[in-house]
């Protein structure tokens, strides 16, 4: 065996340490270094101010509160006096076949001797109508005898019955955003259902279609579903508040349903009960939006207000000298934008009491009169 080289050993091993130390001020020394200086003393935080030295927790109640009206004692006084509305119409398929199709709303009852409300939407088109009352007697109404708004959406039916529970009207003034309401119907065609929620907004006026808009509604959570429509709206007394409108509760959003104020709908009720139609001032045209299409088509030189789009012969806007093409901007002293405004304005004044009109025909702005009259009977 060949014996190691001691002297090649010991001249590496000088080398190393000689290399150690040029390079020790390199070195990673593993270990906890010695803490030549103690590390200072921390900052002691500040003591704050009392609130209140003498305040104290506030007492239970022992869970006591107001106790409320009990919802199935509501539901069980106005039930009785809510129907279901079945319709018949005629329709037409894509290849112009006739069939007949059928409809479900409600109704309810103002007058023991057969006077009904409803919604128009429920029965507008309709050949028949059955009337079921929540103890399952039916009556069918006479087409004949219907009366209707349809800019309010309301209708009145009769039937041939007497000694019916009719429901009281209630007052909508004094109730406030919170207050529990109840929502009676014939929801789906199902018949007669209950459902609660509260009174979400008061005074919403809402565009239902071209050319209606429906004025001072109350919306609420309650549950509203086709064939709610025209049913009661009742407050903790049972007493009607407003009539239920699945006809603008179809906005695909929920807890946002929308009744038709009582205060609004009573006058036009009694109008229907009385005449059997709804008299309001006329002007005698047909009213347009300014919009671009508008603008372009027609050549306006104004990008706002209303456009006559028909003048009837010898009407109130003919005989002032009013023209198709002409735009309103005008009415009553109110400046207008769209035909919601310059209705809600007309729908205010008086018959036969002169009204101004501003409107532009070409370049020039001009300024009328026009003598509203009574409506012409549907």
């Amino acid at each position: 065996m060949k014996r190691p080289n001691l002297k090649a050993l010991f001249i590496i091993i000088v080398l190393a340490l000689s290399l150690m130390v040029t390079l020790g001020q390199g070195c990673i020394i593993i270990g906890t270094p010695e803490i030549t200086e103690p590390p200072p003393e921390p900052t002691p935080a500040p003591v704050p101010e009392p609130i209140n030295p003498e305040w104290t927790p506030p007492l239970t109640t022992n869970n006591r509160t107001v106790e409320l009206p009990s919802i199935a004692d509501v539901v069980a006084l106005v039930k009785p006096s809510v129907v279901a509305i079945t319709t018949e119409l005629v329709s037409y398929d894509f290849f112009n076949r006739q069939y007949t199709q059928e409809g479900a709303g409600s109704g309810w009852i103002i007058d023991e001797d057969g006077i009904i409300v409803t919604n128009n939407h429920v029965i507008e088109g309709a050949t028949s109508i059955t009337v079921t009352m929540d103890n399952g007697d039916s009556y069918t109404a006479d087409i004949d005898t219907i009366a209707t708004d349809p800019l309010n959406d309301l209708a009145i039916l009769k039937i041939d019955a007497e000694g019916l529970p009719a429901l009281k009207r209630g007052e909508t003034s004094s109730m406030r955003v919170g207050d529990w309401v109840i929502a009676i119907g014939n929801a789906l065609g199902q018949g007669i259902r209950a459902t609660e929620g509260i009174i979400s907004r008061k005074a919403v006026n809402l565009p239902v279609s071209q050319g209606q808009t429906l004025y001072n509604l109350i919306e609420t959570s309650a549950a509203i579903n086709p064939g709610n429509s025209g049913g009661p709206l009742v407050n903790l007394a049972g007493e009607v508040i407003g009539i239920t409108s699945a006809k603008v509760a179809q906005i695909g959003v929920e807890g946002m349903g929308y009744a038709i104020n009582i205060d609004t709908a009573v006058p036009i009720i009694q109008e229907l009960v009385n005449k059997g139609y709804v008299t309001r001032p006329w002007l005698g045209v047909g009213l347009y939006t300014v919009d671009q299409i508008a603008i372009r088509q027609l050549r306006l030189s104004i990008d706002y207000g209303v456009v006559l789009v028909q003048v009837v012969a010898n009407g109130p806007a003919d005989k002032a000298e009013l023209k198709e093409g002409d735009v309103i901007v005008g009415i009553g002293g109110e400046e207008i934008f769209d035909v919601h405004e310059l209705t809600q304005i007309l729908h205010l004044s008086e018959i036969g009491e002169p009204l101004e009109i501003k409107y532009w025909r070409g370049d020039t702005e001009y300024t009328t009169k026009v003598i509203p009259i009574e409506s012409p009977r549907p």
